[in-house]
C-alpha cells in the first residue's frame, strides 16, 4: 500500500490595495466570473503565521448591510487559486461573501519549515479565517459557514467541534488525512505498518537535527504509465496537467511530518458540532468515499449525506456539470439565515 499512502497525500488583517475584479493577471487555474469581485488579503492565526486568502464579493454586494460568510479550504497540498478558488466564486455569486485560505506553512501564506503538515494549525487556519471575517462591517459574524475539500474537509469539521462560530459545515470529497496516514485505503490498520513508519520517522528526525537535510514524500508522482495505481492516475490528472496545475501547490510535504497526522483522528466525538448542521458530499464512485459516510455515520443531527452520481473523487474539484452548487447554496441560505 506504499504507493497509495503516498497518493493520499492530496486528497491549504489587512486587505492589500483597493476592492475589484483584482490585476489583468489571472492567476487562477478557473475562469473568472465577471459577476464576481475578488480581493487579496492577509491576516494572522492564534500562533502568529500570516495567512493570506482571496476575498470574493458578489459585485452588487450592499455593504452597508450585514452578510453571511463562507469559508473554503482547499485539498491537501493544495493552493486557494485552484479548487477552493472555484468554489469560494461560485458560491459569491450566489451571494455570499466568500474567503478562500492558502493553508499556513503553503501558498502565500507564512510559517517556516516549509511543506510541512500540521493538523492543529491547519483546523486553526479556519478559525483564524472566522476572526478575520467576523470583523469585516459588512459580515455577519453570527452567520459564518465553512467548506472544506478533500484533506481540508477533516481539518474544516476538527475546528468546528471547538470553535462555535461556525455555524454551518460542508465537506466535499472528505478525507481523514490521518487514517490515510495509518493505513491508506486499507480497511484495517496494520500496527506493524505504523511502527515501523513511525521508526523511520524517528530515525530522520536525527539526521535532520545533524545535518538539517530535510527529506520529502511525493504526494503525487512525476509521471504515470498504464499501470500506475487508479488513484495516483487521478491526482496525476489534476495536479500533474494543465487542468489543475499551479506552481504554488507542493505535492511534497516533509516525511516528519506524517507523525502529527498518524496522531490526527478528526471524526472522534464528531457528534459534538450538533446542534449545528452538517452536510457531507461525495461522489459515488470516489475511492474517498467511505470518508464521508463514516463522518456521518458518526455525526448527530442535523446531518445529510449526499452522494453525487458518477462522480469520482478529483471530479468535484473542478468539473462544474457535477459539483452541485445548488445543493451548497439550499444547505447556506437555509442555515445561514
Amino acid at each position: 500500500m506504499k504507493h497509495v499512502i503516498k497518493a493520499m497525500v492530496l486528497g491549504a488583517s489587512m486587505a492589500s490595495g483597493a476592492f475589484g475584479a483584482g490585476s489583468d493577471e489571472w492567476d487562477k487555474t478557473f475562469r473568472r466570473n465577471d459577476k464576481v469581485l475578488s480581493q487579496k488579503v492577509s491576516f494572522k492565526n492564534r500562533v502568529n503565521i500570516t495567512l493570506v486568502g482571496d476575498l470574493y464579493l458578489p459585485k452588487n454586494l450592499n455593504k452597508s448591510q450585514k452578510h453571511a460568510a463562507i469559508i473554503v479550504g482547499h485539498p491537501f497540498g493544495g493552493v486557494k487559486e485552484q479548487t477552493a478558488g472555484l468554489y469560494a466564486q461560485e458560491m459569491a455569486e450566489q451571494g455570499f461573501v466568500t474567503l478562500a485560505i492558502d493553508a499556513s506553512f503553503g501558498g502565500e501564506s507564512g510559517g517556516e519549515p516549509r511543506n510541512i503538515s500540521s493538523p492543529e494549525i491547519y483546523s486553526e487556519d479556519f478559525s483564524a479565517a472566522v476572526d478575520y471575517l467576523g470583523t469585516q462591517s459588512y459580515v455577519d459574524r453570527d452567520h459564518i459557514g465553512v467548506i472544506g475539500i478533500c484533506g481540508s474537509g477533516g481539518f474544516a469539521v476538527n475546528a468546528a467541534k471547538v470553535d462555535t462560530r461556525m455555524k454551518a459545515i460542508a465537506t466535499v470529497s472528505m478525507y481523514d488525512m490521518g487514517q490515510a496516514r495509518r493505513q491508506g485505503l486499507a480497511q484495517d490498520l496494520n500496527k506493524a505498518h505504523v511502527t515501523r513508519t513511525l521508526d523511520t520517522i524517528g530515525e530522520q528526525r536525527w539526521t535532520e537535527f545533524e545535518s538539517e537535510k530535510v527529506k520529502y514524500e511525493p504526494g503525487v508522482p512525476e509521471s504515470i504509465t498504464e499501470n500506475s495505481h487508479p488513484v495516483e492516475q487521478e491526482f496525476y490528472d489534476y495536479y500533474r496537467t494543465s487542468r489543475g496545475q499551479h506552481p504554488r501547490a507542493t505535492t511534497n510535504m516533509s516525511l516528519t511530518s506524517s507523525a502529527p497526522l498518524m496522531n490526527f483522528y478528526p471524526f472522534d466525538h464528531l457528534e459534538t458540532i450538533s446542534p449545528r448542521p452538517l452536510l457531507f458530499i461525495a461522489g459515488e464512485h470516489a475511492h474517498s468515499r467511505f470518508f464521508s459516510e463514516e463522518a456521518y455515520e458518526r455525526a448527530a443531527y442535523p446531518k445529510e449525506l449526499y452522494i453525487v452520481p458518477g462522480a469520482e473523487h478529483v471530479d468535484l474539484y473542478d468539473k462544474i456539470n457535477l459539483i452541485p452548487f445548488d445543493k451548497l447554496t439550499a444547505f447556506f441560505r437555509q442555515n445561514l439565515k
